[in-house]
């Protein structure tokens, strides 16, 4: 297993529908953190508030396929940080 730093949603974005077809391995986590990349790739403006809350799902779902983490945040508390609770 190799870890990779990759700078800039639109290069993740490239890198990732090259290597999507290989991907085996946690191949749900690269799929919504290519959704969220897409989201963010290429944005000049802030992001909008429906647009926050499709990529706090995509968070959560990619939270949630890492087999340990220190302190998971819940939905709702991602929701807070980004002031998104009603």
């Amino acid at each position: 297993m190799t870890e990779l730093r990759i700078n800039g949603f639109d290069q993740i974005v490239r890198i990732l529908e090259n290597l999507m077809p290989f991907i085996k391995f946690k191949r749900h986590q690269a799929e919504h953190l290519y959704k969220a990349a897409t989201l963010l790739a290429g944005k000049k403006r802030q992001v909008g508030q429906k647009e926050l809350l499709q990529l706090t799902n995509h968070m959560i779902s990619i939270q949630n396929e890492n087999y340990v983490t220190k302190k998971k945040k819940s939905k709702e508390e991602l929701l807070c940080m980004l002031g998104l609770t009603p």
